[in-house]
């Protein structure tokens, strides 16, 4: 099948003895393609405080496939010390992008403590290959152009979050090869199913489903904060900080800086971007002007990546 054939030397090109996995289907195909080249080992974190179901996928395909495979359980202090570092690097106060972001920074850095320097990981596949539900009920011309958008605007923070710590992340998914089979592809190929249960990346569910587990195949698309259990965070952030700072807060942060913010946990990551960045506001006269933070918009976008604001 020519999409394995163009996976396989996009792998190749893109080797390392290490690989971020999830157990979701991304990472999952490129552990069964790399395993066969390259002694791997496959890295997992989870967030200890919270079900984080990657765990058990990511420890069926290591089994599947014979993969020496390194689990790691982070506290809640691991993920306030690593905070600071990752607004820093990403520049943003977005707590979505944060605690999805986390999670990654976390495990880079156990993949450094582990003495490797370079990683792979899926970026990019749920951007070529329909991977996102809100995709899933376009119309095959909506379909098209929501992906051209999407791919136009992509960029990932895994890369940074690497460089920041000596990590060379590579990115099979997105070599020049795959990105342009990716889009030549009918969008019938990419969304699929009826009654409720459509599925994006079909053709890579259909071109790996002999080489992984059933129920990793068909697993069901799950955000890294969902997998790996950063999604508790904002409970948290509920319970560290009390009603009364919370909104005394807010007020002072939306008169003396212009910035709405949403909850709790969105305040802690702003007084973080705050300290080490600065007030968010508009550089470029000329562009769209996000009404919650004042940052600039890129034409055309309905989301601020400076504070997660949407639709602008």
């Amino acid at each position: 099948m020519e999409l394995q054939q163009v996976l396989e030397k996009a792998v190749a090109k893109n080797l390392a003895s290490a690989l971020l996995l999830s157990g979701g289907l991304d990472t999952s195909i490129l552990a069964s393609i790399s395993s066969k080249y390259i002694s791997l080992k496959a890295f997992t974190v989870a967030f200890d405080e919270a079900e984080a179901p990657d765990l058990r996928y990511a420890a069926q395909v290591a089994e599947y496939l014979g993969l020496e495979h390194s689990v790691h359980f982070f506290g809640r202090a691991e993920v306030f010390q690593a905070i600071p570092r990752v607004v820093d690097v990403v520049h943003t106060f977005d707590p979505m992008e944060i605690r999805n972001d986390l999670a990654i920074f976390i495990a880079l850095r156990h993949v450094k403590s582990n003495n490797f320097t370079a990683v792979m990981t899926g970026d990019g596949c749920d951007e070529l290959f329909a991977g996102y539900s809100f995709l899933f009920d376009y119309g095959e011309d909506q379909l098209r152009l929501e992906l051209e958008k999407i791919q136009h605007a992509m960029g990932f923070s895994s890369i940074a979050l690497g460089r920041t710590l000596g990590v060379e992340v590579k990115t099979p998914f997105l070599e020049p090869e795959v990105r342009a089979f990716a889009m030549k592809l009918d969008p019938s190929c990419l969304v699929y199913g009826a009654n409720g249960d459509r599925r994006g990346k079909w053709i890579l569910r259909k071109a790996f489903e002999e080489a992984l587990p059933k129920e990793v195949v068909w697993r069901v698309k799950t955000p890294i904060e969902c997998g790996t259990g950063t999604t508790i965070l904002p409970k948290i952030f509920d319970a560290e900080i009390s009603d009364d700072e919370f909104n005394r807060k807010r007020g002072k942060y939306l008169e003396e800086d212009g910035v709405a913010l949403r909850d709790k946990e969105q305040l802690f990551y702003y007084e973080t971007y705050r300290e080490m960045i600065g007030v968010p506001h508009a550089e470029d006269p000329h562009a769209k002007t996000c009404p919650m933070c004042n940052s600039d918009v890129k034409e055309g976008g309905s989301y601020c990546r400076t504070c997660g604001a949407h639709p602008i």
